[in-house]
């Protein structure tokens, strides 16, 4: 690199399972669709239409709300097969251009195409032509952000959905930074959103001079980042094959569960399914978390970094439920249980004491 601006797209397929499902059944073509569960139970909003959007349903909305506020919702179960097949069509084609490609989930992707296969000095260009070769091969659309950084780019790409195209020149940075709401910034949810309000800050701009001590009281460790982020700054380079940071399994179920007994055998179920994941990853791990949800909603975690890192789903299940007994659980109906490892390294390389992480980070 010559020190020159990094050419960054964030590429996001529009409303992916619902699309498909649309794509594939002609009847669903124009109608509001909810990827999800049965609202008989508990399920939830996995993806939604476009249509379904202007009655106000979201993702990971319960199922049973969003019937109620759009009555003529088809709702369809997930086939994960069939997007994973397609996610896998749609890498191939953004790593046909450039081997910089960082898949954040099924349906989206940052990709680096400062030097790409194209030879296309523009990257709206690129950006073009990926939007219409995954339209071809796909038949579906996606939406792309053009910007000199990652923060950018992910900004770039929702702000024309569906089928959009935002590029954010280097000389436009700091127009498109005056425009944003406080939210915008990586790592600002409606909780922190709140803290910020509170302390003045309304705009993306405005915590360029805010007071470092109100700040941090505010916003902890956070602080540092989004000040970098206010002005633009985003070091981050696109990275292909991100390491695995956690893995994780949880189930929620259809009824509360209040038998301490099979509690115990939903944890030690799903901590054989995550230390199976981790042992076909060729991975290992040192800290083992729970994650406990009693029927009034509300949710804890329990952590425990052993010393010495493991795959082994019999060690991961024991400590498992070692952590279940530090809970209310055998004293409280259960609506959903979870369990997930940190601290992955390949399997025979040494792995450093970390913090357990909180279980809402788990990737």
């Amino acid at each position: 690199m010559d020190g020159s601006p990094r050419k960054i797209i964030h590429l996001d397929m529009d409303a992916f399972y619902a699309s498909v499902e649309q794509r594939d059944d002609p009847s669903l073509r124009g109608r509001p669709v909810a990827v999800g569960g049965s609202p008989q139970g508990r399920g939830v909003v996995a993806a939604c239409s476009y249509e379904a959007r202007k009655f106000g349903v979201r993702s990971a909305m319960p199922m049973a709300r969003a019937l109620r506020q759009c009555a003529e919702l088809a709702i369809v179960r997930p086939d994960f097969a069939k997007y994973r097949e397609v996610s896998q069509q749609v890498m191939a084609i953004l790593r046909s251009v450039t081997p910089l490609v960082e898949p954040l989930s099924l349906d989206e992707a940052y990709l680096d195409v400062t030097e790409n296969s194209l030879r296309e000095p523009l990257a709206m260009e690129v950006a073009k032509y990926l939007k219409r070769r995954i339209l071809e091969r796909t038949s579906l659309t996606a939406s792309a952000g053009v910007a000199p950084n990652k923060f950018l780019a992910k900004i770039a790409s929702g702000w024309k959905k569906p089928d959009g195209l935002t590029v954010i020149a280097p000389e436009r940075v700091e127009a498109f930074l005056q425009k944003l709401p406080v939210e915008a910034l990586w790592g600002v949810g409606p909780v922190t959103a709140k803290k910020l309000r509170a302390i003045g800050i309304e705009k993306l701009v405005d915590v360029r001079a805010a007071d470092e001590e109100k700040l941090r009281r505010a916003v902890g460790s956070l602080a540092e980042w989004l000040q970098r982020l206010s002005r633009g700054d985003d070091p981050r380079r696109v990275t292909p094959n991100r390491p695995w940071k956690s893995i994780s399994a949880e189930d929620t179920y259809p009824e509360d569960l209040t038998d301490v007994k099979e509690m115990r055998a939903e944890i030690e179920r799903l901590a054989k399914r995550v230390a199976a994941s981790v042992a076909k990853k060729g991975l290992v791990a040192r800290t083992v978390t729970i994650k406990v949800r009693y029927a009034n909603f509300t949710t804890v975690t329990r952590s425990h970094t052993g010393e010495a890192p493991t795959a082994d789903a019999r060690q991961i299940a024991e400590r498992a439920l070692a952590l279940l007994e530090r809970t209310e659980a055998a004293k409280r109906p259960v609506r959903l249980l979870g369990v997930g490892v940190h601290g992955l390294a390949p399997a025979g390389q040494f792995v450093p004491s970390v913090a357990a992480l909180p279980f809402d980070s788990m990737a």
